[in-house]
């Protein structure tokens, strides 16, 4: 039996949604807005939300009129999900190192550094491969990605944060190829602290920009924040990508 890889136990513990989802509502569908407002996708478009966790941005999408899919690999995220779940809105445990629904959806999106956390090179390439193929020819992927010269000049090694009476130590380091992050989280319940460790790589936009090439995907505009603001490989968060299908 293969060994459980990280994202395995820590996605399906209350502490990630803590540590990362206590986000205001309307921040998501600020940024949902504006990206709908430069997409201008057409009423009932199917949209497929990757890694969607709990649906915070499926369910913004869909109050907009579209027809959404969200997939996640933690079943717990995917069971929350589903108590939002109607006629438009579809959540589903799924792997995306896997096929799903192919030629089928007319947007994709990737939100908040959902990628880039697999062992190998040929486990990202599958991921975007099976996003590529649900997607129909002149579809469109949108990938939310941190940048990684921004945050290598920005980096933080160590922080604390405490929520709803859980204190999370997060301690951060880096290699040539990936970002490190161990966070230990302590209760009063708690005998000893209970740890997990993420794995991102880091990815340039001539990274992503070759990988989708090679998935038939041409990057076709690139955004450096949730305002949508110009990208620059040093002085932006994030790089919010924009690719078209031209080929199968």
């Amino acid at each position: 039996m293969a060994a459980k890889e990280w994202f395995d136990d820590w996605f399906d513990t209350p502490y990630y949604h803590q540590l990362y989802f206590q986000r205001d509502a309307r921040e998501a569908a600020a940024f949902i807005n504006r990206l709908l407002q430069y997409l201008q996708p057409a009423v009932g478009s199917k949209m497929l939300d990757v890694a969607c966790g709990k649906g915070r941005h499926s369910l913004q999408l869909s109050q907009q009129g579209f027809d959404v899919t969200g997939i996640d690999i933690s079943a717990q995220s995917i069971a929350a999900a589903n108590g939002q779940a109607h006629d438009q809105l579809q959540f589903f445990v799924h792997d995306m190192r896997q096929p799903f629904w192919i030629n089928y959806f007319d947007y994709a999106f990737n939100f908040f550094t959902s990628f880039g956390y697999f062992n190998t090179r040929r486990e990202h390439d599958a991921a975007l491969r099976s996003v590529a193929q649900s997607i129909r020819m002149d579809g469109t992927l949108v990938i939310d990605y941190l940048n990684v010269h921004y945050a290598e000049d920005h980096f933080q090694y160590q922080s604390d944060t405490t929520l709803n009476g859980y204190n999370f130590h997060v301690t951060k380091w880096m290699d040539e190829n990936h970002f490190y992050k161990k966070i230990e989280v302590e209760h009063d319940d708690f005998t000893e602290p209970h740890m997990y460790t993420e794995k991102v790589a880091k990815f340039s936009l001539g990274d992503f920009t070759d990988m989708l090439a090679f998935q038939g995907m041409q990057i076709t505009e690139v955004f450096g924040d949730y305002n949508l603001g110009a990208y620059h490989v040093r002085n932006t968060p994030r790089m919010i990508m924009l690719a078209k299908k031209i080929r199968y």
